[in-house]
Parts: C-alpha cells; sequence; structure tokens
C-alpha cells in the first residue's frame, strides 16, 4: 500500500517561507532550546501528573537555572552548560508548595507556602545550597510567601507575604483576612539573618481595601530601594531596605483602553472600549535607580492589558495600553476567550546586554513576550518572541546573552503540552518567528487570525495563498489572503463567508479550494452533535455562499464528527472532480483507513477511495489536508501528539491516474501512497516542542509547498502558527 522510494522533494529553508528574511541591523533574540520540566522527574515518578515552572533563576556562574514547581512541591535544576542542549539537573522535593525562587552565587532562597487553608497563611524560606541540592537552613515566614527578590549587592532579601484571597469566597472579593506583608532580611557572605527579619506592614495605604494588603511582586534597585505591587490593592509601595521604612506609595492609577476586543463573540473585533481600568499590576522591575515598569495583569477587578513604566516618586512616565495586545494579535496570538481580560500582561524583566537596556513583557494568555529597548522614555518595540504555555517567569542572563522563559502551564491531564522552559540567546541573527503576521488596517488595529486550518495556492500569482479559519471563529467564518513573497508572510486580507448577507452560521471549515471562476470550494466538516452539517460549499468573489452541497445520503449513518479536513479541484469548469479527505474512520470503514471523497460537478455524482493510515504507538492518526498538482494528490497525514511523543507529521502523495473511484456503498479500491515529506525537522526548527495540528498544504503556481500548523485560537495552546515553504514540490517516477 505504500512505498517511499520514488520521490523527490526539492526543500528551500525548512522554517522560513519561500524568500529569504531581511538581514537584522541589531542584534536579536532567537528561541534555541525548549526543555520540558517533566523530563526532569525522578524515573520512579507518576508523569501523568501535571508539573510546572513558574519562577525561574540562575546560579551566579550562569550554569543552572533553577525553578520553581508548585503542583509538584519541588525545586528543579536544568544544566545550561551548553544552553542549546539543556539537560537534566534534578529536583529536590521540599515540604510544601514552593512559589517563588531568586540566586545569590552558589545558593538559592526558595520561598515555600506551607498554608493549610487561606484563613491560616503559613510559610517559610529554604536556603538550599546548589551544589548538594540540600536544604541547608529555613527561615520561618510567618504567613503565605510569592516574590522573592536578592538586593544587587547582595546585601539584603526582601519577601512578599501575600496571604492571597480565596476566590470562592464571595465572589473573590476583599477584604479577606488576615492581611499580607513584607519581610526584609539581612544578608551576609549568602546567608540570611532570620532572626532579624523586618516586616513591613502594608496596611492603610492603597484606598482599595486597605486593612487588606495584597502584596505581588517585589523588586530591589542599587539603592536598595524595594518596589512592591499590591496587586489586588491597585497600589505600588517603596521600602527602604536597611531601615524597612515605606518611604513612598502611590496609586498604580487607571487607563482607558481603546479600540480593543471586549466580547467573547466567536470574532475578533477590536472595537470596544474600556474606560478608568485598574492597573492591578503583577511583576515590578527596576530600569534603573528611579524608574521601574509593572506588568499589569488585571485579575481581580481590571483587564488593563498594559504595561506602565513609573519614577519612584509615583510619576506614570509610560503607558502601554493596548499597543502590545495589537502586535500579539497581528502575530495571531489573541485569546478571543479571554478578551474581558485581553492577554494579561503578568511577568516582566530587564537587562544590559551590552551597551543597550532591554524590557522583556510577558503575556499569560497570549504565551508571548514582547521585547523592547529602554532607551530612557518610550520603549522602542523590538520583537515577539514565542513561548510555551501561560510564561509567568522570565529571567535575563546577559552575562552570557541568554534570556529564559518559566511557563507555568500543564495541559497534561488533557493530552496537552507540559510545562517548558525556553531559551533565546541574543546575537545577530534572522528572527525566526513570528512566520505569519496580519496588516494592520486603517484605523490602527490588527487584522485578527487564527486557528489555520486550510491552504489552496492562487491560479496565477506566485506566492498568494489563501487560507480559512475553523469554528473556533463561529462568528466570522473567513477567508485569508496571504503574501507568501514577505518575510513574515503577511496577511493582506480577510474576506467573510456570508449566507443571506450576513456572516454564516454552523461553519467550520476545514479546507479550501480555488473554483477556476474567481471563487472557492470550501469543506465544511461537520458534528452532528452540534447541528453543523458535512458539507461543501462554493463561494464567490465576495464570500457569497452560492452553492451547499451535504454529503450523500448513503455516508450519513455512519458519519462521526471527525470529518472533512481538505478539498482540492482536479479539472476545469464542469469537467472537474472535487477531491475530499475524510480525518478519521468512520463507522463503515476497517480500522486504520479513512475514505478520500470524490464529487463529480457535472453529474453530481459521488465516489471514493480507501486511504491507509500510518500506525502510531500513541494516540491516533488521520488526515488533515488535501492538494492536487501536476498529477498527484498531495495528502497530509498527521497524528494527535505533541512535543516528544509526536511521530507522525508526514505529506504522501497518490498519483492520480491511480485513482479508480467506486460507488458509495461498493466496496472501496485501497490506495497506493507515497512519502513525499516527513514535516518533523521543519516542525522542530524554532526549536519549540512539536505542535500537534498540521492543518494545512498548498503549492502554488510556481510548484513551491507550503504549509501551516492550526493554533487553536490559542485556547490551551502555545498559540504559535508555524508557516513555512518547502521549496519546490516535485514527483518523480
Amino acid at each position: 500500500m505504500s512505498n517511499r522510494n520514488t520521490l523527490y522533494l526539492g526543500l528551500g529553508a525548512a522554517l522560513l517561507a519561500s524568500v529569504a528574511m531581511p538581514a537584522s541591523a541589531d542584534p536579536i533574540f532567537n528561541r534555541i532550546a525548549s526543555f520540558a520540566v517533566a523530563d526532569n522527574l525522578p524515573k520512579d515518578a507518576d508523569k501523568s501528573k501535571p508539573t510546572s515552572s513558574e519562577i525561574i533563576t540562575v546560579s551566579g556562574d550562569g550554569k543552572t537555572l533553577i525553578y520553581s514547581d508548585s503542583p509538584y512541591g519541588s525545586i528543579g535544576f536544568i544544566d545550561i552548560t551548553d544552553p542549546a542542549k539543556p539537560q537534566a539537573g534534578g529536583i529536590i522535593k521540599v515540604e510544601g508548595e514552593p512559589t517563588s525562587v531568586a540566586a545569590l552565587g552558589d545558593t538559592v532562597f526558595a520561598a515555600v507556602n506551607t498554608s493549610k487553608d487561606r484563613a491560616n497563611p503559613s510559610g517559610r524560606l529554604d536556603i538550599i545550597d546548589i551544589a548538594s541540592r540540600k536544604v541547608v537552613s529555613s527561615c520561618d515566614l510567618g504567613g503565605q510567601p510569592d516574590s522573592v527578590a536578592i538586593s544587587p549587592d547582595q546585601t539584603f532579601a526582601a519577601i512578599v507575604i501575600e496571604n492571597e484571597r480565596d476566590e470562592e469566597i464571595n465572589e473573590g472579593a476583599l477584604p479577606q483576612m488576615p492581611s499580607g506583608n513584607l519581610k526584609v532580611l539581612a544578608l551576609k557572605d549568602g546567608a540570611a539573618d532570620c532572626a532579624g527579619m523586618k516586616t513591613v506592614e502594608l496596611t492603610g495605604l492603597s484606598e482599595i481595601a486597605p486593612q487588606d494588603a495584597e502584596p505581588e511582586f517585589v523588586s530591589i534597585n542599587k539603592d536598595n530601594l524595594i518596589a512592591v505591587t499590591l496587586q489586588e490593592n491597585n497600589h505600588i509601595a517603596i521600602v527602604d531596605a536597611a531601615t524597612g521604612k515605606i518611604v513612598n506609595h502611590f496609586s498604580a492609577g487607571t487607563v482607558d483602553l481603546d479600540k480593543i476586543d471586549v466580547k467573547n463573540d466567536g470574532a475578533l473585533k477590536f472595537d470596544g472600549s474600556m474606560k478608568g481600568v485598574l492597573r492591578e499590576p503583577d511583576t515590578v522591575k527596576w530600569l534603573d535607580n528611579d524608574r521601574f515598569v509593572i506588568a499589569n495583569e488585571g485579575d481581580y477587578k481590571g483587564g488593563s492589558r498594559s504595561f506602565s513604566i513609573f519614577s519612584k516618586d509615583g510619576k506614570l512616565l509610560y503607558e502601554s495600553g493596548p499597543s502590545l495586545e495589537w502586535k500579539m494579535a497581528e502575530a495571531g496570538h489573541y485569546p478571543d476567550k479571554r478578551n474581558k481580560k485581553g492577554v494579561e500582561l503578568e511577568g516582566a524583566e530587564v537587562g544590559k546586554f551590552g551597551d543597550t537596556n532591554y524590557l522583556f513583557v510577558a503575556s499569560e494568555r497570549a504565551s508571548l513576550v514582547g521585547v523592547y529597548k529602554d532607551n530612557g522614555a518610550e520603549p522602542q518595540f523590538v520583537q515577539l518572541l514565542p513561548s510555551g504555555i501561560g510564561p509567568e517567569g522570565v529571567l535575563a542572563i546577559p552575562s552570557r546573552n541568554l534570556l529564559v522563559t518559566a511557563n507555568e502551564s500543564d495541559l497534561v491531564e488533557d493530552g496537552g503540552a507540559r510545562s517548558h522552559v525556553m531559551i533565546y540567546e541574543l546575537k545577530e541573527q534572522q528572527p525566526n518567528y513570528p512566520q505569519i503576521v496580519s496588516t494592520t488596517k486603517d484605523d490602527g488595529t490588527p487584522l485578527g487570525w487564527g486557528a489555520l486550518s486550510g491552504l489552496v495556492g492562487d491560479l496565477k500569482e506566485p506566492g498568494k495563498l489563501y487560507a480559512v479559519s475553523d469554528s473556533f471563529y463561529y462568528a466570522s467564518p473567513s477567508i485569508f489572503t496571504i503574501d507568501a513573497k514577505q518575510a513574515p508572510a503577511k496577511i493582506t486580507e480577510a474576506l467573510t463567508v456570508k449566507r443571506g448577507g450576513q456572516a454564516a452560521q454552523k461553519l467550520d471549515i476545514e479546507g479550501i479550494t480555488t473554483d477556476g471562476q474567481g471563487g472557492f470550494w470550501l469543506a465544511n466538516e461537520g458534528d452532528q452533535a452540534k447541528l453543523v452539517p458535512h458539507a461543501i460549499l462554493n463561494v464567490n468573489d465576495k464570500g457569497e455562499i452560492k452553492k451547499e452541497i451535504a454529503l450523500p445520503e448513503e455516508l450519513l449513518p455512519n458519519q462521526t464528527r471527525f470529518g472533512l479536513e481538505g478539498i482540492t479541484r482536479v479539472g476545469e469548469g464542469d469537467d472537474a472532480v472535487l477531491w475530499m479527505a475524510i480525518q478519521r474512520e468512520w463507522k463503515d470503514d476497517e480500522k486504520g483507513f479513512v475514505k478520500l471523497l470524490a464529487y463529480n460537478v457535472k453529474d453530481k455524482s459521488w465516489s471514493a477511495v480507501s486511504y491507509p493510515l500510518d500506525k502510531t504507538e500513541n494516540g491516533w492518526v488521520g488526515l488533515s489536508e488535501i492538494t492536487a498538482h501536476d498529477g498527484q494528490l498531495y495528502i497530509i497525514e498527521r497524528d494527535n501528539q505533541i512535543g516528544q511523543k509526536a511521530a507522525v507529521k508526514r505529506l504522501y502523495r497518490i498519483a492520480l491516474d491511480d485513482l479508480k473511484p467506486a460507488k458509495i456503498g461498493d466496496k472501496l479500491p485501497v490506495v497506493t501512497k507515497v512519502l513525499a515529506h516527513d514535516f518533523m525537522d521543519d516542525l522542530k526548527a524554532s526549536n519549540g516542542y512539536v505542535v500537534e495540528k498540521l492543518e494545512g498544504f498548498t503549492i502554488d503556481s510556481d510548484g513551491n509547498g507550503y504549509a501551516v500548523t492550526d493554533n487553536d485560537g490559542v485556547d490551551g495552546s502555545s498559540g504559535e502558527t508555524l508557516f513555512f515553504s518547502v521549496g519546490k514540490v516535485q514527483a518523480t517516477n
């Protein structure tokens, strides 16, 4: 059934579009490695349970990363002697829930929550020797700790005691006693003076719940001034580390947001607004002795989706508003299901690399890091970096030109990605992400997109492609025009698929092909439970549906929700035959075999062949795309696995002359497939984990092959869309 020895596929640059990336005038960051923290677990550990990498730090020599793993109750170590090849350094279990870490030379200070419940908070600070992986001493903190910071001169440690609220009580409303506070410890030769620990009370400062301070994050400047964010209180305090005195405090204020998406409605529409939104800062980092940046997560009342720069005297120096969110939306990372709070900028970091001060801002929900140059005034945007799911910790290591993110989310229980630590390097190079972005509209807002599920090339113009989005954007089914000659590729237009003049409902578009008359044929994947029909649609150049053709009745009794995943056209006009791929076995299929359906446009008849699927040890294997080119049908076959378990991400071809489809209901002939290309190296080329959904493939009018992955609308995914060329596609016999 399968032959793997008679095909030539010319390859271009695996990860990039078919044109070369422009030379970079300045150094930029690229991801060089990813490390799944589950790989750090002991051999006898249950790896089906969630792990995490939340806050991350590095040893004094810059060669060992240390992270807090709250769900596993451990501190993890990663050897980055070679940062491009991180090695497992093991873990140590601690009694409690580690919430933060900060390193000082060969020592790690780990905050550990030991609270029995939120009403009775407790915790301690464990001092851990990196070399021996042992706790050498501990300090009782008298409450539930969160953030930890070490002063630049290594003479003080500051620990936030959050005593966090219970979101299940009174809908999480403040106050919820006891209040949190700040602990300050003097350090000498790396040892903490637990007996001399100062407690800085933070009550009575904020306008919001002043009796219940909820400190979140801490940072110390070179003058040993401690900046503390009180997230739910929307407040900031400045504390002198030496005396423990509050030298200033002020409200984080509010922000007016215009041109944002405010509705979870299955469409990306940046036409809403929110006024007077509380910033509610999470991470704080000093930019210098006088300025600091806050990442405004807006987790309590807010949705501020911004970052801000303040002076230590409380003056607002810069407010990003939704500008970074727009850039993330242009990269296809906007989380529509979270749009009340937007991308939730949570993590931040600063670092001086050479003569350049960089500022990094991480989005928990878009799973991206924005990189800026800090020039002392308005930050200069540099680039976006792809992260794992839910970046929480961001760490700059300027001595090695490295940046590191710790990604909190672990979706193993849902069959998703594990928590990862990701490493980036700064040097003169071409950026390898994003690989596809959208244009900015005339009003300054992004052309929203995501969940790309099918591709087709323009009939005449090389490098011009069309893509469709799937049912994630159920209220805005769209056909996107892509200019693949640019780098990154550019989505230049979005055409809404309409029925009766309105955006069509009950669509899950998984495939697209041209109709030869300026319009398109679309493949709609049905789901009987959602009343979505298995069908093919013919739309004109205005996106209007002109024909809706249901699958034949004799097929439907055996239907499942895994329906049409691609469509392509062979022939012209009334002589055309449309070929479609069914993703997985239907009830009348032999296990391991799926149907390729054929529809004759002239006589409206249906026929089919049987396609043999590859086998894999994990999960299932199915089809994701079908495209005709030069006498061949090219088909994407993939498994539903990610990361190290991913095994099948392949392109097969079938000679059209060998296709002899049978009538529906008759015995279907089994086709012979030939391996055309294995996409695994392409999916690894940006040094992230292998994503699951390789969904689209097409060949343009010059014979160049292009592939794209589906990012699920950033719902429980990293949000990464990989778009790349495989160069000239040729089949030889």
